[in-house]
């Protein structure tokens, strides 16, 4: 059987972006180009990246790209030239619209007229939950859109040993983040339960850990960046997982707490209450008080092994693996 090349495409190596590379890897020819995602760099940097992308279109079959940005405008516009097959995963990102807190590639007219193109032209997107879908959707037609949720390795992301009266949350600390990512609301419910340790770990950024230090309570402890050892060991250690943010597409950190068995409370916002199903506690963003009792009522929750559970059959590694093979296969037609 044909085993198509594939041009891996991305602007970033997170852990789920990886994942993705690793299983590609395990089972076509695959070349790899990653854009880094920062700034634009000089021309001969510039220049160096589209001969890359362009190089890769020509000598693969199907480009299979993470996130609707630039990279892939230029890769989706050069397999259609090229008669090229391309995939592209939407982050959430890119099809958001917030202006309320300033997030969102659509804000953006130049980078809005580029995403509806890759909606439009890739011959396939992929959404990473059924929210997402909807975003995309109310941007623009694609020829073909399928929802494959991110995953979770559970054997990696596993439970050990007991559970301790710990309140987690794990984001990049940007003062932007202090909203989008509720952080505020995390600071406010830990002053009304003071005998619960709340945990905040992400690397900083701007002077957002003073703005949040300057208020914080006691209870509240800052733990700065962390490799995947460490976070797994608090993963480990927390009885409740909070993400209490305004918008998420997915919620990553959330799926790999509660493979640890974490109990999660989370805002009614995105696909939040998707990931959470019936196993967790979903509150109004913002809302502080209601939060309180959320995670007061999750501390003594025992529902942390149907969390777990609820990782493991449907946002498992072998069912997005299967899916995209089945894309692929599709596709390549």
């Amino acid at each position: 059987m044909h085993r198509p090349a594939i041009l891996f495409l991305t602007s970033s190596l997170s852990s789920f972006v990886e994942g993705d590379l690793r299983m590609l890897k395990a089972s076509y020819p695959v070349r790899e180009v990653a854009t880094g995602g920062g700034p634009a760099g000089s021309f001969g940097q510039r220049l160096s990246l589209v001969l890359s992308i362009l190089s890769g279109v020509l000598r693969t079959d199907i480009v299979f790209a993470w996130f609707a940005h630039n990279h892939s405008y230029l890769a989706v516009m050069a397999a259609r030239l090229l008669r090229k097959k391309s995939l592209v995963v939407v982050g959430g990102y890119e099809v958001a619209n917030e202006p309320e807190i300033g997030y969102g590639a659509l804000l953006d007219p130049g980078m809005a007229e580029k995403v509806r193109y890759i909606i439009e032209n890739a011959d396939c997107i992929l959404a990473v939950s059924e929210f997402s879908r909807r975003e995309i959707l109310a941007v623009a037609e694609p020829r073909r859109i399928k929802t494959i949720y991110n995953c979770v390795d559970t054997s990696v992301f596993s439970p050990d040993g007991p559970k301790e009266s710990v309140v987690l949350t794990v984001c990049l600390v940007s003062t932007a983040n202090i909203r989008v990512k509720g952080l505020d609301t995390f600071m406010d419910a830990a002053r009304q339960i003071p005998e619960a340790r709340f945990v905040l770990i992400g690397r900083a950024l701007d002077g957002a850990l003073e703005i949040l230090k300057r208020d914080a309570p006691a209870n509240v402890e800052f733990v700065g960046a962390v490799g995947q050892a460490e976070l797994i060991g608090w993963y480990r250690r927390a009885k409740v997982y909070c993400q209490l943010s305004y918008r998420e597409s997915f919620g990553v950190a959330l799926a790999e707490a509660m493979s640890c068995e974490c109990v999660p409370v989370v805002t009614d916002r995105g696909a939040l209450p998707e990931v959470v199903g019936d196993v967790g506690f979903v509150v109004p963003y913002g809302n502080a008080e209601a939060t309180a009792a959320a995670i007061s009522d999750a501390l003594r929750s025992d529902s942390g092994r149907r969390a777990r559970a609820r990782i493991q059959t449907v946002f498992s590694i072998g069912e997005r693996v299967k899916r995209i093979r089945t894309i692929i296969e599709e596709v390549s037609v």
